[in-house]
C-alpha cells in the first residue's frame, strides 16, 4: 500500500478524470442533500439559509466547472472543498 497525500489523490484524479466525473457528481449532489436536509430539520432561519446557499453554491458550481472544462487541478480542489465544507455542516448540524 502506497503513502497516502494529496499529491498522489490528484495524480489518480487526473489519470482516471473521465471515470471519476459521474462518480463525484453523484457524490457530491448526495452528500449536499444529505446535509441540507439536516440544516432544515433544525428549522428555518437566516442562517440555515446562508449554509443552504452555501451548500447549493458549491454542489451546483463544482457541476458547472466540471461542464466548463477547467483546469483539472481546479477541479480536484473544488471536490476536496465541497466535500469538506459539507461535512463540516453535518457535523455542526449533529450538536
Amino acid at each position: 500500500m502506497g503513502h497516502i497525500s494529496f499529491n498522489n489523490w490528484e495524480k489518480e484524479f487526473r489519470q482516471n478524470y473521465y471515470m471519476y466525473i459521474p462518480l463525484t457528481i453523484v457524490l457530491l449532489s448526495c452528500l449536499g442533500a444529505v446535509v441540507a436536509m439536516k440544516v432544515l430539520a433544525g428549522g428555518v432561519t437566516l442562517l440555515s439559509g446562508l449554509e443552504l446557499t452555501l451548500i447549493v453554491a458549491i454542489c451546483i458550481g463544482y457541476t458547472g466547472i466540471l461542464y466548463a472544462g477547467v483546469n483539472k487541478k481546479i477541479i480536484f480542489w473544488w471536490l476536496l472543498i465541497g466535500i469538506a465544507v459539507c461535512i463540516l455542516l453535518f457535523i455542526v448540524h449533529l450538536f
